[in-house]
This record gives C-alpha cells, structure tokens and sequence, in this order.
C-alpha cells in the first residue's frame, strides 16, 4: 500500500514538473493546444518585442508630457503600450496570439512553422489568442488612462 502510494506521488511529481518545464521540443511534443505554441527561440523574440514596446511607450509618454499635450491626445500611449504588453504576455505565457490565430507552432528554428491539424486545438488555440489580445488591450487602455490623467 505505501509502494504504491509513493508510485502514485512520484507519477504525479513527474507530470508537474514536465508540464512546468520549457519545452526545448523541435515537434509538437511540445505543443500544448490552448497553453504553449512557441519555443525558446520564439519566446526570445516576443520578450524583446515587449522590451522594444516598453521603451516606445516611455519615449513617448515622456515627450508627449514634454511638449504638454492635452489628455486627449495622450491616448496615443495605448498603441506601444499593448504592443508591449502583448509581447510580454506572449513571452510569459508561451503562447504566441498570431500563431494561434492562424493555427500554427513553432518550436525550432525562428521562421519554421507546424499546422495544427485537430479543429478542436485549433479552437483552443484561437480561444488563448482572443484571451491574450484583450488582456494586452486592457493593458493598454489602463496605461493610456494614467497617462492622461497625468497633469501636463
């Protein structure tokens, strides 16, 4: 009874720690549908588009605020400011938006994309995609608000 106790524990461990590893796959071993469509070389390239759009955004901002323009126009900052967002919640969660849309992966070299031929992953796929760009637009609404609360 405690063997197969201890079995059970060590199974579970084992699924835990493979589902929280990266995934270093060059096929769709590492496709999760729904959870994790990019690999380490394509999660590189959303982190530093999200560094590029954070930097975008304060240039902005601050010559915005500089040349004191009126609230309204800096609204503006929503632009880089889910641009930015999008490519860091890209690069957290695994999971590139575009390529769910589109019903790809990729897990090897950049430029390299898969199909993903079940409809019902590629449901869950554009589902996650839908999710990330509205949590990337939330993000970039509440920065654009700030900004024009900012008194010029």
């Amino acid at each position: 009874m405690v063997a197969e106790f201890a079995a059970r524990i060590t199974t579970r461990h084992r699924l835990v720690a493979s589902a929280l590893q990266p995934s270093t796959a060059n096929s769709k071993e590492g496709y999760r549908p729904g959870v994790c469509n990019i690999g380490p070389e394509e999660i590189a390239r959303r982190r530093r588009a999200g560094h590029v759009g954070l930097i975008v955004t304060v240039v902005v901002l601050a010559l915005l605020l500089v040349v004191r323009a009126p609230a309204l126009a800096r609204l503006v900052i929503f632009v880089p400011a889910a641009g930015a967002a999008i490519g860091y919640l890209q690069a957290w969660f695994r999971f590139c938006a575009g390529f769910g849309a589109r019903g790809v992966f990729n897990f090897g070299e950049l430029g390299r994309t898969e199909s993903v031929s079940d409809p019902e992953a590629a449901a869950r796929d554009r589902a996650m995609a839908r999710r990330l760009a509205l949590g990337a637009a939330a993000i970039g609404a509440v920065v654009a608000i700030v900004a024009a609360l900012l008194p010029a």
